[in-house]
């Protein structure tokens, strides 16, 4: 994708391109900064400690460090290209923009850790955290694409009022699955170990696979980075309906 970028770039297509381009490069560039930045954590931990001292090992820890000066670099890009203060700019090229990117990105790093429906399987608690991920992010999904499409007047709210109420309510949803799930995750009452040396699934350390303890506080972090982002988010929209407007 960086290729095609470069190449449209260069070729001057930009009007050609379905997308609306000024807002395309800055959103490629800040998930691939997130992706790199995920593999570069990911890889080393579940993988490369398991690997025995040879060629393996020293192609995984070269793959490592190049995924970390990717992820520099795309940063780099990013911190360019955005916003400045005062500056009037696209929705993705802003903090807004950019704080869609996180929450979408953060909510499919829940998806994969809950992609095991026995972690919250039968229990309505549970599956109502599920439907809150999900439903965030398909609103925040819904977001980036139109304004990748250039698509915000279509709305029948001016989209600034639309930001704040998807953010309000955004929070509001993330909350209540920031209280449910470590409760039904980590509770005795509710027939679960609080502890990940008690997890029977804990016990074989196997590199392929992550045991459902980590899962469960894997979904209770990432939960609470995107409730910050969200308050993050709710904050600026109200700056920018109540204050700029």
């Amino acid at each position: 994708m960086t290729l095609v970028i470069l190449l449209v770039e260069l070729g001057g297509s930009q009007a050609r391109f379905p997308l609306f381009w000024r807002n395309f490069p800055i959103t490629f560039a800040c998930y691939a900064a997130l992706l790199c930045l995920s593999a570069s954590i990911i890889y080393p931990t579940t993988y490369l400690q398991f690997l025995s001292h040879g060629r393996s090992r020293d192609h995984a820890i070269a793959a490592i460090v190049f995924s970390g000066i990717a992820c520099v670099a795309y940063a780099t890009e990013v911190t360019w290209t955005r916003a400045r203060p005062g500056e009037i700019t696209d929705y993705m090229a802003s903090e807004l923009g950019l704080l869609k990117v996180l929450e979408t990105f953060v909510a499919c790093l829940i998806f994969v850790f809950i992609n095991s429906p026995y972690v919250y399987h039968n229990r309505p608690a549970l599956e109502w955290c599920v439907a809150v991920y999900a439903l965030c992010f398909v609103l925040a999904a819904l977001t980036v694409l139109l304004s990748l499409g250039h698509c915000t007047n279509m709305l029948p709210i001016r989209f600034p009022s639309f930001l704040l109420g998807l953010a309000l309510l955004s929070v509001l949803l993330y909350a209540t699955a920031l209280v449910l799930w470590p409760l039904y995750q980590f509770n005795e009452k509710y027939g679960v170990q609080p502890w990940q040396t008690r997890d029977v699934s804990c016990s074989d350390r196997n590199p392929y696979l992550v045991c459902i303890w980590d899962r469960r506080l894997a979904v209770t972090n990432l939960t609470a980075v995107n409730l910050l982002a969200y308050v993050g988010d709710l904050v600026y929209s109200a700056h920018l309906v109540f204050v700029k407007v």
